[in-house]
Formats: structure tokens, C-alpha cells, sequence
């Protein structure tokens, strides 16, 4: 690479940076420009050809692209923002990808080095504010130091369970000019199993009449993933996914049973509880993807739990393993490739129970109201490409995407397993601008567009062109399905007051349109998807329908019965 030297091979913080980003294969920056870092935005000017600073609306937005990239990718998306302000807008994309396990590396200006500790403008003591989510937090003392930090910062980033790293870096350390080495990218070491593991693990796998496998996590690709389903089928062991990874495995395949999402179907349950042995390839076994610590029951399980990870500090630290397998998941796919063993009878009738009973779930009941999400979700499905990225944040609305639609490629799921809202939007965003040619599709609800809805800027800029639906049902869905359940007839906080989605999407250039009954759904999404260019549809639904297998007169009735103690299911 060719980096810009200046006088004597003197480059400014700035430079060394830019240069060590490129170095580290690095192309995209999201961020909300501020004075704390110009240096740093000056020296990309001088190399945007190589590396493109993505300008954004909010630090909020930026961080969930720099999230998403980083999901699609496998690389560290790269945020950059501000000082103090900044910083707490980008903070929320930073807890999302700890949550997420998403390699993410966060640039932050800081106030001058002279100014530390002054309670300066801005400044913020970023050590204490990101410790509990970040892998590391390093303030870069001299530019001399760049190379060497930022090479540390992607290793971290990469390495093990993936997640978020903080550089801070003073306003004067990126104006300070220095000579320094660039590094060679980061060479990232990937757990292997120990063959006394792999022969333990064979032969639990081997004797069970019964196995499922539970799917997610870091460290997945393309590859690994049809990996595993040429051993499923083989091997006719049914699949699951964890809490929004559910296009890890195609879902139309024939071993696949459903997904562990929240609030579970009753049948992707059954068939977890049935199994004798639990194979968890990636996932931590998170609180939603097991109920609540539930399914399987916190600390051990009565079945055979064998768990399959690439850090060591997550096996055992919730559920004790029977198997514990220190294993990147990808090499772990591969590695089960070799297994050649006889099928018990019986096994084959499992697997194809499973994936019966997961079909099952595909026919959404008819929902209260003049439009119904089921038919949107049906008519999109038949008229959109199979590598689709389907993009959401949180709420009661993504169940209708969840339960309906199914994902047949890696990666085509872009959503938060923190269960942060207004993630979709900004996600869209890194979506096009990786896959400028593939099909991008937003769902919000209204609650969760208005939090992001200043992202529309940016598609905008970028001449990007996702299709957005945004669920406008009036209300917070998912706190008032809670309070309808847990405190009947006392409903408060949670009415909306809404604009006109449709006229405020038009405001920012989209073509736009207003979507109220079932009757409409085909030719709304057609003149959508002929429109050429971005498109926003807003779906105006009965809040009665609260999720799609209940109704708030329904949760309203259970909670008045004495002793019902029946939860309120998506």
C-alpha cells in the first residue's frame, strides 16, 4: 500500500491512522463528523479513493451501521464520533454489538491531552463509560503509538468471541506528526478442538436417537453454513436457530425445526425438551433464545448438553457442558464434515417430525382489522429475490418476520439480538452499501422508525434504495401487551402520536404510500418495488391484533380470570 508521507516521513496522528485502517483492510467509516477528530477526517479526504467516511444523521445511527457491516462482513465495522455527546449517541450501537458478539471498532476524539482531567468541554472519561461493554478500552497517548494500537485493537476485535473496541484519541495526538511503521493486517488465530474432545463428542453424537442442534453466534460463514447442512441431512439431525440467526440455516431445508426467538412457538419447544442431546454450535445460550434460562433449565440440563465455542470464559459461565468444545464454529463445521457413522433407527422419523411440525407454524391465523401483516409478509415473500436482507429492530411487529418469513441464505438477517430499537434503518444503510445489487428490505414499527427516522438523510445521499415498512398500530406494542397482562385496565405510557410516515418519507425524496387494507397489499407492493429508487409503505394495523397468535381483548380477558397465570406469547 502507499501511504502519504510527509516531510522526513512525517505523518500526523491523522495520517498514521487513516494509513493503519487501510492497512487493516478497512474501506468503510460511519460516523457524525466533529472538530475532535478533523485531522483524522482530513487525512480520509486525502484518501478517499481507498477509504469512504460514511456521513450519518446521529452517532446512534452510525454506530447500528458500523454494527451492521460488521455482521455482513465479518470485519470490524469502523464508527467514528465525538467527544462526550457523540460518544452517548454512539454508546447504544456499542451495547448492541457487545450483546452481538460483532466485531466493531470505535474511533472516539477526545479533548486535548493538556485539558485531561479538567472536566474540559465535553470530555468524558470513556475507561469508566465503556467498560462494562467493550473488550478493550485504550486513549492513545502519541501518534507514534497508532500502528501499534490500532493492530491490537483488531486482533481484540476478532479474536475469541467477537465485539466492540474503543480507541480514544485526543485532538492533539491526531494533529501531532510522528514517523512510525505501518503494521501488517491482523492475523487472527482460530480455536481448533482437541482430539480427545472431537472422539467425545462423535460418540455422544453417534449413540443419540434424539439430537438437535441449536445454531448461532460469531464466527460463521457461507461455507460453514452449507457445511452443516450437508452433515444435518446426512445425518438427519434437526436444526434450530438461536434468537435472530435464523438465516444461518436455510430455512426451507428439510432439517430445519424453527427458531428459538422470543417467546418461542410451543412446538420449536417441544421439540428442544425432546431431544437427548443439545449440540450448540456458536450460541451462548442467551436468556430469550433459551426462555428465560428455561429451555434448557439453568445450570444443567437433564440431556446431554454438548457446547461448542470459540472463547473459552462462555463455556460454563451459564450452563454446565457435558461436552465443552473451545472450537471456532466455522472449523467446528468443517471438522463434523468427516463424521461417517451409522444413523440409529429412528432418527430420520425425528428430524422429518421436527421440520413437520415447524411447517406447521408457516400459515399466520387471520388477524383482527382491515389489513392483516400476514398477507404483507406473503406478498413480499413471493415477489422478492431468495438473498434478500431483511433488516429490523425491536417490537412487537418483528414477530410477523420472524414466524413468516424464511431466510434461505447467510447472511440475509440483519437485526439485534440486544432487542435495541431503530436498529433497521441505519442498517439498510451498510446493507446497500456493501450489496449495492441485492434487494434490502426494512421493518419498523412506528415506534421503532421515529427512533432512526433521520437516517432517511442518508439513504438519501448515498442514492441507496431499500424498501421500508413501517407497522403503525399507535402504540409501544410490546410494553402494552405487558401491561395488558400484568396490570389489566391500567394502560399508560404507551399511545402513540404519530405523523404521517407516508408524507414524511416523501419529504425525504421517497416514493411513498399509505397501505389500510388486505385488499391492496399486491398492487402497493408492486408500484413499490417498479418505483426505481428508495420506497417507504406505511401499514396502518388494528393495535387489537398484538402479536399473531393473540389479541389485547384476549390478554385483557386472561388477566382478569383469578390465578390465570398464562403468558402473553408472540
Amino acid at each position: 500500500m502507499e501511504q502519504i508521507d510527509g516531510p522526513d516521513g512525517l505523518r500526523t496522528g491523522g495520517e498514521l491512522l487513516a494509513d493503519g485502517l487501510i492497512r487493516q483492510g478497512a474501506d468503510t467509516v460511519f460516523g457524525v463528523p466533529g472538530e475532535s477528530f478533523l485531522p483524522l477526517l482530513d487525512a480520509i479526504y486525502a484518501r478517499c479513493d481507498r477509504l469512504r467516511f460514511v456521513t450519518c444523521r446521529q452517532e446512534g445511527g452510525a454506530a447500528y451501521m458500523a454494527d451492521a457491516f460488521g455482521k455482513l462482513t465479518g470485519r470490524p465495522g469502523i464508527c467514528l464520533v465525538t467527544r462526550g455527546p457523540g460518544a452517548c449517541n454512539a454508546s447504544i450501537g456499542v451495547h448492541t454489538a457487545w450483546q452481538d458478539s460483532t466485531p466493531m471498532i470505535v474511533l472516539i476524539g477526545q479533548v486535548p491531552r493538556f485539558n485531561r482531567h479538567r472536566d474540559a468541554f465535553q470530555e468524558i472519561e470513556f475507561r469508566d463509560m465503556f467498560a462494562p461493554m467493550a473488550k478493550w478500552i485504550c486513549e492513545v497517548d502519541s501518534s507514534r503509538r497508532i500502528p501499534e494500537h490500532l493492530s491490537h485493537a483488531f486482533h481484540v476485535a476478532l479474536s475469541g468471541r467477537p465485539g466492540p473496541v474503543v480507541l480514544v484519541l485526543p485532538e492533539d495526538v491526531l494533529a501531532e506528526r510522528a514517523v512510525a511503521i505501518d503494521l501488517p493486517p491482523a492475523q487472527i488465530s482460530r480455536a481448533v478442538a482437541e482430539p480427545g474432545v472431537q472422539q467425545r463428542l462423535h460418540t455422544r453424537l453417534t449413540a443419540a436417537r434424539r439430537p438437535l442442534i441449536i445454531l448461532g453466534g460469531p464466527g460463521w460463514g457461507s461455507e460453514a453454513a452449507a457445511a452443516l447442512a450437508r452433515v444435518a441431512a446426512r445425518q438427519h439431525i434437526p436444526v434450530v436457530t438461536a434468537l435472530r440467526c435464523q438465516d444461518y440455516f436455510d430455512n426451507q431445508h428439510p432439517c430445519y425445526g424453527g427458531d428459538l426467538g422470543i417467546s418461542a412457538h410451543p412446538e420449536v419447544l417441544r421439540s428442544v425438551r425432546a431431544a437427548d442431546l443439545l449440540l450448540v454450535i456458536g450460541a451462548r445460550l442467551d436468556e430469550m433464545t433459551t426462555q428465560g434460562y428455561s429451555v434448557p433449565p439453568a445450570p444443567r440440563s437433564k440431556q446431554c448438553l454438548a457446547h461448542v465455542y470459540p472463547d473459552g470464559r462462555e463455556l460454563g459461565r451459564v450452563y454446565y457442558p457435558d461436552v465443552p468444545v473451545l472450537c471456532d464454529p466455522s472449523l467446528f463445521a468443517a471438522a463434523l464434515e468427516s463424521l461417517d457413522a451409522e444413523v440409529p433407527a429412528g432418527r430420520a422419523a425425528w428430524c422429518a417430525a421436527v421440520h413437520q411440525d415447524y411447517k406447521k407454524l408457516l400459515t399466520p391465523a387471520s388477524q383482527p382489522g382491515a389489513l392483516d401483516m400476514g398477507h404483507v409478509i406473503a406478498a413480499l415473500r413471493q415477489r422478492l429475490p431468495e438473498n434478500t436482507i431483511v433488516t429490523n429492530g425491536a417490537g412487537n411487529y418483528t414477530a410477523w418476520v420472524h414466524k413468516f418469513w424464511q431466510f434461505r441464505t447467510y447472511r440475509s438477517q440483519l437485526a439485534p439480538i440486544s432487542g435495541v430499537m431503530g436498529y433497521g434503518v441505519p442498517a439498510s444503510v451498510a446493507a446497500k452499501l456493501i450489496y449495492p445489487d441485492r434487494q434490502v428490505v426494512v421493518f419498523a414499527g412506528d415506534g421503532c422508525f421515529l427512533m432512526n427516522a433521520q437516517e432517511l438523510a442518508t439513504i438519501r445521499h448515498y442514492e441507496l434504495d431499500p424498501l421500508i415498512i413501517v407497522v403503525n398500530n399507535g402504540i409501544y406494542g410490546t410494553i402494552r401487551m405487558h401491561q395488558e397482562r400484568k396490570y389489566p385496565g391500567r394502560v399508560y405510557g404507551t399511545d402513540l402520536t404519530n405523523p404521517d410516515f407516508a408524507a414524511l418519507a416523501a419529504s425525504f425524496g421517497l416514493h411513498s404510500q399509505v397501505l389500510e387494507r388486505t385488499e391492496d397489499v399486491s398492487a402497493t407492493i408492486d408500484r413499490a418495488l417498479a418505483a426505481g429508487g428508495p420506497a417507504l409503505i406505511e401499514c396502518r394495523v388494528d393495535p387489537e391484533g398484538i402479536t399473531p397468535r393473540t389479541t389485547l381483548s384476549d390478554l385483557a380477558a386472561a388477566a382478569q380470570k383469578p390465578g390465570d397465570a398464562r403468558r402473553a406469547t408472540l
